[in-house]
């Protein structure tokens, strides 16, 4: 079948589907009880924040769903160290976004500074861009703080658009993240810097490597935010084929680097600005759109029409995109134009009738069972870790068990969050069961503590 029959196939079930409850009702991570909590620079210990996490209210009409967040996620956030003042804050937001998306058959829509979608959490998803650009009438970077403000302002589009990922990596926490005016966002995929193939940062060497979820290359990630057209984000792996065939392979990025030297209108390659190289990649612009054959391979928006577990008829989904080494890749999620209508999903209120949306237990004894659940080091002396290699979408409650039965120590993983941690310094030398449960489903694994 060629592949524009099979878009229309599939988008013929998608659309007939959606009589039944979409996943954009039935996706959010709901908390009404629990809070969040942060790190600052030099104390491994989280502090409680008294801000409510995930999102505490879903509600849907016939065309939208509103979901109710503070924008706090359950996994610890900061410290940031370089010299971010803020700290996560509340935003009592309310996104509106819509049960049926649809195609933008005109002009696409560029991203837009600020936020461009919404985790299943309600942590904002930024675009590449920080801000930060090159003005070639005093040829200096401007925008962003110690630089002089950019020609038409903060956000505005120029020439050379600095990319935050590479330029603001020291700013980042253990989760990828971190806040604008208290806004805490990720402008790339949610998963913690310590899990990733290479590790090219050290900030998770005393802060927890947490996120949103861990990735699985044996799964198809799981459905992790929508952006403001509405369309679903996954994460990094998925189908290969779009119909869902093929097994599951990493969903690569058609964006490559340019081959040049020089930037026209723009500065050299490798210039040194003050500290700062202004490498290959160091702008938005470095990049160009190559299009592939390959369906594992996304389009100039970054997404692709496809199957996916929650959309087993197809859907249009954009992917978070990582390299071999699992590190994000440009443009990291959604961009820079987007396949749908873009609007501005954050609303003052919910101005129609709608019906609340109580989350209910969704783990089944096969989702249990295929949770890739890792405890290590094993045998250790001082520190157990419990690490699922998803998303957890409700909480995991952690036992240390004696082989008496007695339970020596209890932990939890929040849902939304990857990890537990048991400190087993005062613990004496024996074999240990870790017992890990989350509704009427348990396991069990085997540790050694060794003095």
């Amino acid at each position: 079948m060629k592949k524009t029959s099979l878009f229309i196939f599939l988008l013929s079930f998608y659309m007939s589907a959606m009589a039944q409850l979409s996943p954009a009702i039935t996706s959010w991570l709901q908390n009404t009880t629990e809070t969040g909590t942060y790190y600052v620079q030099g104390n491994s210990t989280a502090i409680d924040n008294g801000i409510i996490y995930n999102c505490q209210k879903v509600e849907y009409s016939a065309d939208f769903v509103y979901v109710t967040a503070t924008g706090i996620p359950s996994y610890p956030t900061g410290p940031f160290l370089d010299g971010n003042p803020s700290q996560a804050s509340n935003q009592d937001a309310i996104f509106k976004i819509p049960l049926s998306p649809v195609a933008n058959p005109g002009t696409p829509d560029n991203t837009t500074g600020g936020n461009i979608g919404v985790f299943i959490n309600g942590v904002a998803l930024f675009d590449y861009r920080d801000g930060v650009a090159w003005n070639p009438n005093t040829n200096a970077l401007c925008g962003g703080p110690g630089n002089d403000p950019c020609p038409g302002g903060p956000m505005a589009q120029n020439d050379w658009n600095r990319d935050a990922i590479p330029a603001e990596r020291a700013g980042f926490d253990c989760s990828k993240a971190h806040p604008a005016m208290g806004n805490y966002h990720h402008h790339q995929n949610p998963s913690a810097f310590k899990l990733d193939l290479e590790v090219v940062s050290d900030i998770c060497n005393l802060y927890d490597a947490d996120g949103l979820y861990a990735i699985n290359a044996s799964e198809h990630s799981p459905l992790i935010g929508f952006a403001y057209d509405g369309f679903p984000i996954y994460g990094a792996y998925g189908f290969k084929n779009i119909d869902g065939s093929g097994g599951v392979a990493r969903i690569k990025s058609s964006y490559q680097l340019k081959n040049i030297t020089t930037r026209p209108n723009g500065p050299d390659v490798d210039l040194v600005v003050g500290n700062q190289t202004l490498f290959l990649g160091y702008f938005r612009e470095d990049y160009e759109y190559v299009a592939q054959t390959d369906e594992d391979y996304l389009d100039e928006h970054n997404g692709r029409f496809c199957v996916t577990p929650e959309y087993p008829n197809g859907t249009y989904a954009y992917f978070a995109t990582v390299d071999d080494n699992w590190n994000s890749t440009y443009p990291y999620a959604v961009g820079p134009t987007f396949y749908g209508n873009r609007e501005n999903r954050k609303v003052n209120a919910v101005d129609e009738a709608t019906t609340v949306y109580d989350v209910v237990s969704s783990i089944s004894a096969l989702d249990f069972q295929k949770l890739d659940i890792t405890v290590f080091p094993n045998p250790t002396s001082d520190l157990i870790a419990i690490q699922i290699n998803d998303l957890a979408k409700e909480e995991f409650t952690i036992e240390l068990i004696d082989l008496s039965g007695r339970v020596v120590a209890d932990s939890k993983i929040e849902h939304g969050s990857t990890i537990a941690y048991f400190d087993t310094q005062t613990i004496y030398s024996g074999t240990y069961i870790v017992r890990i449960a989350a509704g009427a489903f348990s396991t069990t694994k085997k540790v050694t503590i060794v003095k």
